[in-house]
């Protein structure tokens, strides 16, 4: 490790790589982002602000950042946008000018309404220079030492790079290699030259993936403080945690990169690992081997963030954390910690499991006797360590490979005595100061149920693992194709017994009780599935010679992760097709309405803010449709179904949920 340190020294300290403090000002890249990558309007808006001073200074500071003052000849309507933002959230300058290229000689400066004027060269003005860094994609990423940028943090000097959207921090360690089945601790830098260039390694998951050092994580910003900058300027977070059943999954997965998400939200994106599968959740009956170690993982990260994100633009006090799948598991786990309690103050749970046949793995919490029936005891047989004089020694001396491989594996949280004390979050006591959101997509259970290969519904199900839920809650529809009835069916049973009515009923226990805060509900009625899974046909919308990339205002499956791709408004980037009018304007939506909660806990947007950045699709979406309600203790349990136009109403599938003994009440008793 030592000697891996001392190469990026070497290699990030080949050239002066300019910092905030080398610049002695802040940095700040403002863009037009309309999603639209290349082809739309951020390959012509970008610019760089820079911090008062001179015209000469001002020139300087754009050659060390590698560009040029910003001329007017590039069109002044291409950042029209961005000053109308700077005047939104006022520029601190007492007479809101920027120096920006000469003409002819004379200086020259701009105003936020866009009129040029000539200006003393020794007045001290902020700056407005270039931004030509190329877009990164999923095979592009140009981190050449033209682009380069450091940040001193956590005792460390950490070199990030500049694409066109954001600076990019990628691989930052922010715990050493944890002793296997101990918990991590804090990392603090030694005070030398770290490369945070490029993504580093995933935590060990099967198929010979991953290592054992891999505590690290990424962060995307548009704004880096300066020496003097001042602390109203820092900007909300939003921490991410990915899914993957908690055995596999990677925050380096092209599909959560953040810098979209970071710059049309105005929000600092970050994105981390934590140990999975058998290295991250096993525990033994030995009363030292307690599990949670991923938990525990998401918590030091957090950690990390609290004390160093304010060097990379965010406010430790606006952090939301927000995960899908196991990673709304995750969140849900957070809620409930006594271990992460103060540090966060939004959380946004997408997709979480409960309810039937999953929910001990993710809402409800095995002890660890429990886990040790379950799993613990056939991971010790067959890791060769069931008859060991110490059954922990043992299994440090498998390879990590092997324990994620076998047959059994542990990955669920357990109630340890510290991370988790009870078997689920408590739904009643104290209001939790944390705001919340929550939901699903339309047919989230599609992925978890196979195709019948019969028409038998009980055999079918019970091959599934499901009772056969009543009839005339649950009709198998008179159709041609029997097979597909049946599967209709089953994802309907298992989209309610398994997410939806969780997510309801957790609503409305936590609202009658005083715990939540209003909560905003949502339903995704428009996915765009995941190019690598789940791989069902169903769930991407039916191709036509109209829509040859499929139509989404057709009838399809809107199935789980459908809705990762416009969280994050990655299609471009991914360079997936738009697969009608629409697909651009919801990707924007989301995009506006997930980031809207980071910086306000509300997911509707401030207009004013809508106006200033010329997100008029969004604010024209909500100025017809209405604002998102939020369910609350005085009002109905409501709900926003996500589509275009988008719709508010009250709970789907309340019948479904009650039949099923799920209803609202479910966690009340």
């Amino acid at each position: 490790m030592l000697l891996q340190l001392a190469l990026a020294a070497f290699v990030v300290g080949a050239k002066a790589v300019p910092s905030p403090q080398t610049l002695d000002s802040s940095l700040t890249l403002l863009i037009d982002n309309d999603l639209q990558g290349v082809d739309g309007s951020a390959s012509k808006s970008g610019v760089l602000l820079l911090e008062a001073r001179s015209l000469d200074a001002a020139c300087k500071a754009c050659k060390a950042v590698g560009e040029d003052l910003w001329s007017p000849e590039s069109g002044i309507e291409n950042i029209k946008k961005n000053l109308d933002y700077l005047k939104y959230v006022d520029s601190g300058s007492d007479d809101s000018r920027f120096w920006i290229a000469s003409n002819n000689g004379s200086a020259q400066a701009i105003d936020l309404d866009g009129n040029t004027s000539r200006a003393r060269p020794d007045v001290e003005l902020p700056v407005l220079c270039t931004q030509s860094a190329p877009f990164s994609n999923e095979t592009s990423q140009d981190a050449s030492e033209k682009w380069q940028v450091t940040v001193k943090s956590n005792n460390e000097v950490l070199t990030g790079y500049r694409d066109h959207l954001s600076f990019r921090f990628l691989g930052i360690r922010y715990a050493p290699q944890p002793k296997r089945f101990t918990y991590s601790e804090p990392y603090v830098g030694n005070g030398g030259n770290v490369s945070a260039l490029k993504y580093n390694s995933e935590c060990v998951q099967a198929g010979n993936v991953g290592a054992e050092d891999c505590l690290f994580l990424n962060v995307w910003t548009t704004y880096i403080p300066g020496p003097e900058s001042a602390a109203n300027k820092l900007k909300p977070v939003m921490f991410w945690i990915h899914g993957g059943a908690f055995i596999n999954g990677s925050p380096n997965d092209p599909t959560f990169d953040g810098g979209n998400l970071a710059t049309r939200g105005d929000v600092i994106v970050v994105t981390v690992t934590y140990r999975l599968s058998t290295l991250g959740f096993l525990a033994l009956d030995d009363g030292v081997t307690n599990g949670n170690y991923g938990i525990a993982d998401q918590i030091n990260a957090l950690d990390w963030v609290r004390k160093n994100i304010k060097d990379f633009g965010g406010d430790p006090d606006r952090i939301t954390i927000f995960g899908q799948s196991a990673g709304a598991g995750s969140v849900r786990a957070l809620l409930a910690s006594p271990k992460a309690a103060g540090k966060f103050a939004g959380a946004i749970q997408m997709s979480n499991v409960g309810g039937t046949k999953y929910d001990m793995t993710y809402s409800k919490y095995y002890t660890i006797a429990e886990e040790m029936e379950v799993a613990g005891n056939a991971i010790l047989k067959d890791a060769g360590c069931a008859n060991a004089t110490s059954k922990l020694d043992c299994l440090q001396d498998v390879s990590p490979q092997t324990l994620v491989g076998l047959s059994d594996t542990a990955r669920w949280p357990v109630v340890d005595g510290t991370y988790l004390i009870s078997d689920a979050l408590q739904l009643d006591g104290p209001t939790l100061p944390v705001r919340i959101m929550m939901g699903i997509t339309r047919n989230d259970g599609g992925p978890f149920i196979s195709f019948p290969t019969t028409t038998n519904e009980t055999e079918y199900l019970i091959s599934q693992g499901f009772d056969v839920p009543p009839a005339d809650l649950f009709p198998v529809a008179d159709i041609e194709n029997k097979t597909l009835a049946l599967f209709e069916m089953g994802t309907r049973l298992v989209t309610d017994g398994v997410f939806r009515c969780d997510a309801h009923a957790t609503a409305y226990a936590g609202l009658q009780n005083g715990r939540f805060n209003p909560v905003y509900l949502y339903e995704f009625n428009r996915t765009y599935q995941l190019s690598a899974w789940p791989g069902i046909d169903l769930c991407q919308p039916p191709k036509s010679a109209g829509h040859p990339d499929g139509d989404p205002n057709a009838e399809y499956l809107k199935c789980h992760s459908g809705e990762l791709y416009y969280v994050f408004g990655n299609l471009a980037r991914q360079n997936l097709p738009l697969r009608d009018e629409f697909d651009l304007p919801f990707e924007r939506l989301i995009v506006d309405s997930f980031s809207s909660f980071a910086r306000s806990f509300n997911p509707n947007p401030d207009p004013e803010f809508l106006e200033a950045r010329g997100y008029t699709s969004t604010l024209e979406e909500i100025e017809s449709s209405g604002e998102w309600l939020p369910s609350t203790v005085e009002g109905d349990m409501t709900m926003r179904t996500l589509q275009w136009p988008s719709i508010q109403g009250p709970f789907t599938e309340t019948e479904q949920c009650e039949g099923l003994g799920l209803g609202l009440g479910y966690y009340l008793s």
